[in-house]
């Protein structure tokens, strides 16, 4: 999810990301020195903006192992690559409802636990969530996790609509109200999945539910606001509300937050803040997962275990602002993060909560269906 959808690595700049500038497979992370060469390669496969700045140079140095890294905006083009066989790819990092789907594909190794004494670290009551995906936690570790909802510029929604409901899906769903929002700017996830369970939390149904009845109203809804939707994009919302170039955006919260951030270091006036909806929205869980087909699955192990060394998940937890599911981790998390509602949700929070589970092979074609019809407004 994310959506992670969906910028820190991309500020390192394009001699350093080849992938993301230059639209190749992969770009070299900048091997370091420490460990010697030894001569293996992985193929780390990502969302973009996903890491803390020297969390691949550190792996380098430690271990000697050069990484190639790609980039992916949404679940559907690394599922594609996946389902389609010899992706290349040592590690990759689907959002769970994809996840599970893929498994019961074949997609991916069985993990060796016994190559990831790291595992111990891991919260067992969200590892217990992720299993309702993977039973067993068989095929994958948590990277991060986090909650879908609005990220908003108060001061412009409130001077075009003083009484806007910004702890509602209302901001978004209802066109009496996108109406008037849609003049400083809406955006989507272009995540089509993940937005219709955000539509059927709107209408008071069950998030993951199969029935065409819910998902024929759900298109209702979205093609009455199309109107109203400035952009649909999984990454490009994080930099706009920064910018002010947007005013409410569905997002990823770790994402809402480094727009926030950002704005807060640009000092211009802008104050960024995310709501999580109170009908609800998912809780989504990114996992760590080695392909079946990988060429190298030892240096995968190897770069799921560092991931799961304290220091360097905090690290990346107080440089993205997302939550991991680290317990031995917490205390290396910046209480200025740990203690963001947005980031680790409170326990009242997290009853409105849903897991995002996979949907059937039917469903997935009919909400892409619908989904393609609402971005081309026909």
């Amino acid at each position: 999810m994310f959506s992670v959808n969906r910028t820190a690595i991309l500020a390192l700049g394009c001699g350093l990301l080849l992938s993301a500038c230059g639209g190749g497979k992969s770009g070299s992370a900048g091997h370091a020195s420490g460990a010697g060469d030894s001569g293996k390669v992985l193929n780390l496969y990502i969302w973009s903006d996903y890491l803390a700045p020297k969390t691949l140079s550190k792996f380098e140095k430690q271990t000697g192992i050069k990484i190639n890294v790609a980039y992916f905006d949404t679940n559907e083009t690394l599922e594609t690559k996946l389902l389609a066989g010899s992706s290349g790819y040592d590690v990759v990092v689907p959002t769970a409802s994809y996840f599970e789907r893929q498994i019961k594909a074949g997609v991916y190794l069985t993990l060796d636990k016994s190559k990831l004494p790291n595992i111990k670290n891991m919260d067992p009551q969200l590892m217990a969530k992720v299993a309702f995906h993977d039973p067993g936690n068989a095929h994958g570790v948590i990277y991060m996790w986090g909650t879908n909802g609005i990220g908003y510029n108060e001061k412009m929604v409130k001077a075009l609509l003083p009484d806007a409901p910004l702890d509602s899906w209302r901001m978004v769903f209802d066109p009496t109200v996108a109406s008037k929002v849609a003049k400083c700017g809406i955006s989507v996830l272009d995540s089509p999945a993940e937005m219709m369970r955000a539509v059927f939390s709107y209408l008071g149904k069950d998030p993951n539910s199969q029935n065409p009845e819910d998902l024929a109203q759900g298109e209702a809804v979205l093609m009455k606001i199309r109107p109203y939707i400035r952009n649909i994009n999984s990454s490009e919302y994080i930099e706009a509300l920064a910018n002010g170039d947007l005013c409410v955006a569905v997002g990823y919260n770790g994402d809402v937050m480094q727009a926030r951030d950002r704005a807060q270091d640009a000092n211009k006036g802008i104050d960024i803040k995310y709501s999580v909806p109170k009908e609800g929205t998912i809780l989504w869980f990114d996992m760590l997962a080695i392909p079946k087909d990988a060429p190298d699955p030892d240096s995968a192990y190897a770069f799921i275990n560092f991931l799961m060394t304290p220091e360097i998940i905090a690290e990346i937890t107080n440089f993205k602002g997302y939550a991991d599911a680290n317990v031995a981790a917490q205390p290396l998390v910046l209480a200025s993060v740990k203690n963001d509602p947005g980031i680790y949700p409170p326990p009242e929070l997290r009853q409105k909560l849903s897991v995002q589970l996979a949907d059937s092979a039917d469903q997935t074609r009919a909400i892409t269906r619908v989904w393609q019809k609402f971005k081309t407004g026909q």
